[in-house]
């Protein structure tokens, strides 16, 4: 997989995670597991659907 989440996406994508299971358990909803997602693509720096839009924010090109 190569990178396409930049530095400050990935911090924004994990503080933004974090925020969503947080409302979910405020608000004691599962829609809460959705925080996973841009948790998880933060810290794999990848996202699939960036992928398939051919969008990248990441500086450095990896070769993997």
């Amino acid at each position: 997989m190569k990178c396409n989440v930049g530095k400050t996406e990935q911090v924004i994508r994990i503080i933004l995670g974090i925020a969503i299971i947080l409302l979910g358990l405020y608000f004691k909803s599962w829609w809460g597991l959705i925080g996973l997602l841009p948790i998880t693509t933060g810290l794999i720096r990848y996202c699939p659907l960036s992928a398939i839009l051919g969008v990248s924010t990441c500086e450095i090109d990896n070769e993997e």
